[in-house]
Formats: structure tokens, C-alpha cells, sequence
């Protein structure tokens, strides 16, 4: 133990030069240990933030490190926040305040205590018992750091302190004399005296707690500020009964300064109830919008928004030069105006708009949402707060008055809309039986794009017409009597109603007679009548379609599409066809039913009665008025904005539901079968098959349908989906749609084959001639094809060149190679039941080569490939040698592998020297000859 010497106590610092060095460094900020005691200094900054003023002063003399906290500039940046002075632009306000104050100011200066570095040094610190407020506080104590030029958060707000506890003396006083009390202090002008009242709210809000008692006298500041408010009031409605405007301008700004933040703002409140719009209900009449007649008239509604209009300007350009913008009165304002006027003068129209039919309740809805929208526009003049984004504050004061009536809208919009294309189909389906039993004849039945030279440029020509009528306005606010509703036809009456003027003339330009034009043949070029069931005994009233179409402007003539009237219609395509009657046609309706045709179709002739363009037509035209409607709410926001656009979305469904499945899956499935149950054996016609001309001209029909709905689709519906998401209703209704189609023509392509095969077979037999291909010796040869060939390939090259234009280009190519494999098989079945000599061979060989050629002209290889060697096996009945011929026979690589010797034998044998030759023929090809080499045992 005694190598061990004890450690003597060392003093680390010099008492004398200790002292000296931390007085000079007194003012530097020490860095900060992260645990002060026992607590982290993070939980030591949070109470600093709690701590009332008075408080913080008493903190920072617990120990050098909470000195160092009370000066960090995180605390006295929120507390200097709280004053919420650069928030709301009061710097000028707390020089105002401090410039009324420079004369009374003192030029006594508190006086600084040095902080000691050492922990427990502070007896050359007078002791304070208690520090009632932050200005005593800071008599006594003083953090030195702060430099004079420096603008520290601190610095800020010890300046701020010192000004606003000074007005702190006043708040004392009774109620009734603190505003005479505070009026050295902040002024004489409201707006000065506003502001001032306000930053004292804020000095002594409960983030701050500047004082002990500073509850006590922001209760009193607060009864001071409601005093000073109802004297804003009385002079604003002073000033408002005198229309001074410059003085309600003051008054308003000042009240808005002094208002808390939170409910109603009073002075905003009672200017608006005091405007007289809002008590004149009584003066218009909402069931004046309907006429005798039971339809809309917006004119007393077109009165009654511009009375409505011109008071939102009159007292709009008031409220936006006399209140504050933030304050959104004008706003206010125009919620009631819409809630309480407009929104009571639309709740009776479109009641009794209800009880009087449904589609004039469609219209009314979609009227009275177009006449609301004036408000918005009005707004945004109004106000520059409205432009831009601010627009949606306008535009929500239509919204919110709008939303009780969207539910039922929307419902009914949909419920409508599937009426309207049952009505549609079931007139359709009756005019089409109607004009199966007593129709025109089938002579009058042409086919409209079969017969046109250029059935691409024809189609290009109506689709060019239909995209003109889409482009055609939709009358939404109806002006005069009757132009709201149209009336189409005695049976579609209003469920086709609320379709509106659009369709009328759409269909009017799709006239067929248009259509051809040039390019039609001349029975093509016929009267385009419309037959319908026009009158209660059931008779066919006919129309025809007005010259007046033909030309002139593309507006609506408003006060001629009352008498408009509508019947089915069908000559090719037993069109639904809108036809303006006049009064006199209105009277002699029942002298043109009693011409009507009564002749008989046959079966066969109705086939054009399947599809139509116009109902077609018809059934875009009405779910286009009903979106033109729809499009009205399409910037609603929130809910009814989703549920807009999903009804949106669900009208083009059910219209791509109803075309597909109650119009073209029936109509060619109806034409599928009737092509199947054709015998060419009972019709003497050869050259065409009628019920595939037919079908081809609904394959046409059908493609330009496709087209039409195309679109009909990228114009209007486009806007409103993603057409790149293939998992959207609306696309995926689209693409069933048009599978359903390609699956309905390809169905029917097959079935058509079949029917033209069997009428090529059918002309091939009855137009060759027993001895065709077996003439007698002398007889002059003529090297041309025969009647039957010749006949056969006039009928299918008729019936290939028909489809061009209507399918894909894969469609086409199926369809060719599906004829040329069923055409072989027809040849080499009918060459086997000949008796060819060898002068019909050239015969054979000479329908072989005019065959080769058609196939060759369809430019499908693998069939022309088949011809070719088809054509090859002519040769096999023009040569006179058997025992070349045997040569031929075995040679299998003549004909590409197509034919076996098997094959080419059974050919060889329909020759009319076959029995002269049968035993060289096998004696060269199979080295033997049955009767020589065989031994019967």
C-alpha cells in the first residue's frame, strides 16, 4: 500500500480568471446539453412553449442550460407567430401604436443581468420574489446576447411586448369607457381602430398569456370589441339607407377586422335579408312555363332569370366593392338567392312537369339546370374571386341548389331511355309483319348498296351525313310552344319524345334518295316511300320525304317541328323515316292510307326487312338527346358527378344492349335461317341467289351500322371514358357489340356459302348438256367455255365482288378460300359423272382454264395453287396414246403432290375409250395385265 500515494484535489479553473472569462462570454450561446436533470431538452423546449410570458424570465435563472433554452430562437418564433402580426400585415398597425406612444416614452432603460456559466453563481443577481408581467420581467432580468441591429424573433417580439402591454392600462376601465380610454392609443378611424382592437386579441389570446390576468382583460377587450361592432353596424345601416357606399365600405372592412373567425358574420347576415329579391316569390308564376297544350314555354322562365340576373348585378357590384373579398357575402348572397328564389320557382314546374308526362319532365329538369347556370356566369363577371379555380365556389351555388332533384332525374333519365327503345323495337317488329303480309312487291325491293357502283364512297357519303348530324345543336331550353317534346308517331308518343328535334332532321338527311346519288342504278333511284300504320283501321298511310331537306340551313326551324310526325318505314331497308307533315297532309291521312300495296312478299323478299340504317338511327338519336341532357350535369362534382357519368355510360350500353340483341342478332339470324332452308331447284333464277344478295346487303347494313355507332361513340363518348381501358363498361359493351356482329356475319357467311355453292352445283347440272363434254364427231369444235361453266362463274363472281367494301379484309380471304375448296369439290364431282371423248376433253381443259381464272382473280394462293393443278388434269382426256397416258397417271409429282394415281384413275376412267384402253392403261402402270397374268386355281 505504500507504493500507492492518495490524488490531490486539482482546481480546474483559476477563481479570478474563471470569473473574468465567463463575464465576457456571458453573452454567447453555450451549446446545449441533450438532457438538462433528469428530462431531455426537447421535453424542456415543449414546456418552454406552454409557459405563459411572465413565467419564461423565472425558468432561465433555474441554471445555465435553461438560460441557454429561454434563448433559443425556436421558442420566441412561435411566440412571435402567435402575435400573428406578419400573418395578418399589423406591422403597420404596431407602428401606428408605437408612434402614439413616442411622446409618453421613457428614456429610462432597464437596466442587464450578466448570466453565469456556473452552475449556483448568481450572487450578483438581485432576487425578484415574483415577476407579475414580462415587462417587469424584463426591469429586472435581461438576456445581454441581443445585439441592437440584429432582427431576432426574440428581439421582435420583445419589441411587440413593450408596445401592446402599454395599451393594457385602458382594458381596465369600466366597460363603458374602454373605448374612450383606448382611443389615444389606436386612433380615431374605424379601420385603424379594427385593426388595433384585433392585435390586442391577439396579444392577449390564450397562446400567448402575456400578463398574470390576462384573462380577466381579454374579457374585458372582448366586450369593448362587441360594443365597438354594434356601432359598426348602426352606421353601416346608416350609411346604407343613404346608399353611401364609401362609408359601408369602412364600416364593413372595420366590422371584418374585429370579427372572431367563427359563425356568422352579423353585418354580412343582415345586408343580405334585407334585399328585396328575396321576398318577391309571389310575383311569378313557375306553372306559366306551360301552355294549353300541355308543353314548355321558357319564356316567363327566361323572365323571371333575368329579373333575377339583374338583381344579383345590382346588389352583387355593391357587395364586392363594400365587403371584404375573404368575407364571401356575394357568395352568401347568391345561395340564397338560388336556394330561396330559384330553387322555389323550379320545384313546381317540375312537379307539374311530372304529373304531366315523363319526357316532359326529362326536358324540364335539363331546362331549368341550363337557365340556373346564368347564375354562375353572372358570378364570374361579377367578381375576379370566381375566375379560374375560384369558379367552382360559383359553380357549387347551382350544385347545391340543384342536388334534391338529381336522384330522380337520373333514374328517370335511364327508365326513359329503355321505354323509348322498346317502343322503338316493338314498332319496328309490327310495321315489319304488317309489311310481310301486305307489302310492296318484290320488285320494288332493290337493294340500295348492292346496286350502287361504289358502295365504300356511298357508305363514306352516309357516314359523312351522320357525323353532320351529330353535329346538329340539341334544343335544351325550350322557347317556343311545343319545341320541348316532339311527338313521334301515334304509338312511340312520349317515350320517343324527350329524343328531341335532332332526330328528325337527322333522319331527314339520311335520306336514301341522297345517299346513291350518282351511284345508284336506276331502280335504285326510285321513290323512297315510308309505310307505317298510321290510323286506328290499320291501313298503311304513306309519306314521302320532303324536297326541302335537300338544302338549306343546318338550324332547327323551331316552329315547324310541332306537326313533325314519324312512321316505320321499309323499301330496302324498311326505314323508320321522321317526314315533315304540313296541315293538309295532317287532313289526308286517311285518303294516302287507301294506297297502300297489297300484294303478297315472298318469303325470301323480306329479308331487306331485318335491319335498318334508321333504326338504327333512331336508337343513337335517342340515347343522344338523352346524353345531350345528361351532359348538362357533367361537371358536377363529388357524388352526383360520379353518378352522372355512370349513367352516362349505362345509356350507351343499354342503346349497344338493344341494337345488338333486339335488331341485328335477330335480323340476321332470322336471314341465317331463311338462307338455309333456300332450294335453288325451286327458282329458275341462276345467275344470283336471293337470299344471299340479300344477306350481303345486310352484311352491308351491318357494317355501316358498326360504323355509325364508331362514331357515334368517338364524338360523344370519348369525352367522358378512357378508351384504353379495356376494363370500362363502356368498352367492353362495345367490343361484345362487335363481336356479336363479326360472329352474326360469320354465321351467316357460312350458311351463305353453303346456299351458293348448292346454286353453282345447281347451274353446273342443269346447264350442261348430256353430250357437252361428249360431242359428236362432227362437230364443229369451239374452244370456249360452256353454258354451265360460264353461268356458274358469272354467279360467283357476282356474289365475291358483292362483299367487298362490307367485311375485313381476313373476312374476305375466308370467305374466297372456303368457295374455292367447296368449288373443287363441285368440279371433280361433276367431272366424274361425265363421258369425256377426246374432242371434249378440249372442252373439259377450256372450263378448267375459265375456271383457273376466276380463282386466280381472287388472289387467295392456296386455292389458285389447287386450280392449277385441277387445270393440270384436263390434260388427262386429250391424249390418245394409253400408254403415255399411263405415264401420266403414274408421274405423281406432276401435279404437286395434289392428286395420287389413285386419284388421277378414277378421272381416266370417265373417258369414252376407257374400255379400248383399260388394259394398256394397267399393263403399263402396274406391269400386269389381269386376264394374261392371273391364274384361277
Amino acid at each position: 500500500m505504500d507504493k500507492f500515494t492518495a490524488l490531490e484535489p486539482t482546481r480546474l479553473y483559476s477563481s479570478s480568471s474563471s470569473a473574468s472569462t465567463t463575464n465576457k462570454r456571458g453573452s454567447r450561446t453555450q451549446p446545449i446539453s441533450r438532457w438538462i436533470g433528469k428530462l431531455p431538452a426537447d421535453i424542456h423546449l415543449l414546456i418552454l412553449n406552454h409557459l405563459p410570458i411572465p413565467d419564461i424570465p423565472a425558468y432561465a435563472r433555474a441554471s445555465r442550460a435553461t438560460a441557454g433554452l429561454s434563448r433559443d430562437e425556436k421558442v420566441w418564433e412561435r411566440r412571435w407567430n402567435d402575435l400573428a402580426i406578419t400573418r395578418h400585415a399589423l406591422d403597420d398597425t404596431l407602428d401606428d401604436i408605437e408612434s402614439k406612444q413616442k411622446p409618453k416614452a421613457s428614456t429610462y432603460s432597464p437596466p442587464t443581468i450578466p448570466v453565469d456559466d456556473d452552475f449556483g453563481d448568481f450572487t450578483s443577481a438581485p432576487r425578484t420574489p415574483s415577476v407579475p408581467s414580462l415587462s417587469a420581467a424584463f426591469t429586472s432580468f435581461a438576456f445581454t446576447d441581443a445585439s441592437p441591429g440584429k432582427q431576432t424573433f426574440r428581439t421582435r417580439y420583445t419589441r411587440a411586448h413593450s408596445i401592446l402591454n402599454k395599451c393594457l392600462a385602458p382594458l381596465q376601465q369600466p366597460p363603458h369607457a374602454v373605448l374612450s380610454a383606448l382611443t389615444p392609443l389606436i386612433g380615431t378611424s374605424l379601420l385603424p381602430q379594427a385593426r388595433s382592437l384585433r392585435l390586442l386579441s391577439f396579444f392577449l389570446s390564450p397562446r400567448v398569456q402575456p400578463v398574470r390576468n390576462w384573462d380577466i382583460i381579454l374579457a374585458a377587450l372582448k366586450a369593448a370589441i362587441d360594443r365597438f361592432d354594434v356601432s359598426l353596424l348602426t352606421a353601416f345601416d346608416t350609411a346604407d339607407s343613404r346608399g353611401d357606399e364609401v362609408m359601408m365600405r369602412q364600416a364593413a372592412h372595420a366590422s371584418w377586422e374585429v370579427w372572431p373567425g367563427f359563425g356568422d358574420w352579423e353585418m354580412g347576415k343582415v345586408w343580405a335579408e334585407k334585399r328585396e329579391i328575396l321576398y318577391e316569390q309571389g310575383r311569378w308564376n313557375p306553372l306559366a312555363n306551360f301552355t294549353e297544350e300541355n308543353t314548355l314555354d321558357f319564356t316567363p322562365m327566361d323572365e323571371f332569370m333575368a329579373s333575377v340576373i339583374g338583381a344579383l348585378e345590382e346588389h352583387g357590384k355593391r357587395a364586392v366593392f363594400v365587403f371584404p373579398p375573404a368575407a364571401g357575402v356575394l357568395i352568401g348572397f347568391a345561395e340564397r338567392v338560388a336556394n330561396e328564389v330559384v330553387g322555389e320557382y323550379i320545384a313546381p314546374l317540375l312537379t307539374r312537369a311530372r304529373e304531366i308526362s315523363n319526357a316532359l319532365y326529362l326536358t324540364a329538369v335539363a331546362a331549368s339546370f341550363r337557365e340556373s347556370w346564368r347564375i354562375v356566369d353572372v358570378l364570374t363577371t361579377l367578381s375576379s374571386n370566381f375566375s379560374d379555380k375560384g369558379k367552382d365556389k360559383a359553380e357549387d351555388v347551382v350544385f347545391m341548389m340543384f342536388e334534391p332533384n338529381m336522384d330522380e332525374y337520373l333514374d328517370e333519365e335511364i327508365e326513359s331511355l329503355k321505354q323509348a327503345f322498346e317502343v322503338i323495337c316493338k314498332e319496328w317488329a309490327r310495321s315489319t309483319l304488317a309489311l310481310a303480309s301486305h307489302g310492296s312487291p318484290t320488285q320494288a325491293q332493290q337493294t340500295r348498296f348492292l346496286t350502287a357502283q361504289n358502295p365504300a364512297l356511298m357508305k363514306r357519303t352516309v357516314l359523312a351525313s351522320f357525323t353532320d348530324v351529330l353535329l346538329l345543336p340539341v334544343t335544351i331550353v325550350p322557347r317556343t310552344v311545343g319545341a320541348g317534346v316532339v311527338a313521334v308517331g301515334g304509338a312511340v308518343g312520349g317515350a320517343v319524345g324527350a329524343v328531341g328535334t335532332g332526330m328528325v332532321q337527322g333522319i331527314a338527311m339520311l335520306n336514301p334518295q341522297r345517299w346513291v346519288g350518282g351511284t345508284g342504278s336506276v331502280n335504285n333511284a326510285k321513290e323512297y316511300t315510308s309505310f307505317g300504320l298510321g290510323n286506328a283501321e290499320g291501313e298503311a298511310a304513306i309519306f314521302e320525304i320532303g324536297a326541302d331537306e335537300e338544302g338549306g340551313d343546318d338550324g332547327v326551324d323551331e316552329s315547324s317541328m310541332a306537326p313533325y310526325t314519324a312512321s316505320i318505314a321499309s323499301t330496302n331497308t324498311a326505314a323508320i323515316s321522321f317526314t315533315p307533315s304540313t296541315s293538309s297532309t295532317s287532313q289526308t291521312n286517311g285518303a294516302s292510307s287507301a294506297s297502300a300495296i297489297k300484294s303478297t312478299l315472298a318469303p325470301t323478299g323480306n329479308l331487306d326487312l331485318l335491319l335498318s340504317l334508321d333504326v338504327a338511327l333512331q336508337l343513337i338519336h335517342a340515347d343522344r338527346d338523352a346524353l345531350k341532357r345528361l351532359e348538362t350535369f357533367a361537371s358536377y362534382p363529388g357524388h352526383y358527378g360520379i353518378r352522372v357519368r355512370e349513367t352516362i355510360e349505362e345509356a350507351f350500353c343499354e342503346m349497344l344492349g338493344v341494337l345488338c340483341n333486339r335488331h341485328l342478332e335477330k335480323g340476321f339470324g332470322i336471314a341465317t335461317e331463311r338462307m338455309n332452308s333456300y332450294k335453288p331447284s325451286e327458282h329458275e333464277e341462276t345467275a344470283s341467289v336471293a337470299p344471299l344478295l340479300q344477306f350481303f346487303e345486310l352484311v352491308h347494313i351491318g357494317d355501316t351500322i358498326q360504323s355509325m355507332v364508331q362514331v357515334f361513340f368517338d364524338k360523344e363518348l370519348a369525352p367522358y371514358i378512357d378508351k384504353t381501358d379495356f376494363l370500362n363498361v363502356v368498352v367492353r359493351e362495345k367490343k361484345r357489340f362487335e363481336n356479336t356482329l363479326d360472329d352474326c356475319v360469320a354465321a351467316g357467311l357460312n350458311a351463305g356459302t353453303q346456299v351458293l355453292m348448292n346454286q353453282v352445283e345447281h347451274v353446273i347440272l342443269t346447264l350442261t348438256k348430256p353430250r357437252e363434254y361428249y360431242p359428236p364427231e362432227d362437230a364443229p369444235l369451239e374452244l370456249g367455255p360452256t353454258r354451265g361453266c360460264t353461268e356458274a362463274i358469272r354467279c360467283l363472281d357476282m356474289h365475291c365482288k358483292l362483299l367487298k367494301g362490307s367485311t375485313s379484309k381476313e373476312v374476305l380471304e375466308v370467305f374466297y378460300q372456303e368457295v374455292g375448296i367447296r368449288l373443287l369439290g363441285i368440279l371433280q364431282k361433276h367431272i366424274k359423272r361425265q363421258i369425256i371423248s377426246l374432242n371434249g376433253g378440249f372442252q373439259v381443259i377450256a372450263d378448267l382454264n375459265a375456271y383457273y381464272s376466276f380463282i386466280a382473280s381472287l388472289k387467295v394462293p392456296n386455292i389458285t395453287a389447287d386450280f392449277s393443278h385441277l387445270k393440270m388434269l384436263g390434260h388427262v382426256f386429250v391424249v390418245e396414246d394409253a400408254k403415255d397416258l399411263a405415264q401420266i397417271v403414274r408421274d405423281v409429282t406432276r401435279y404437286g403432290g395434289a392428286y395420287r394415281p389413285e386419284d388421277i384413275y378414277e378421272f381416266i376412267q370417265r373417258r369414252a375409250d376407257w374400255k379400248k384402253i383399260e388394259k394398256t392403261v394397267d399393263k403399263t402402270m402396274y406391269s400386269l395385265s389381269f386376264k394374261e397374268d392371273c391364274i384361277v386355281c
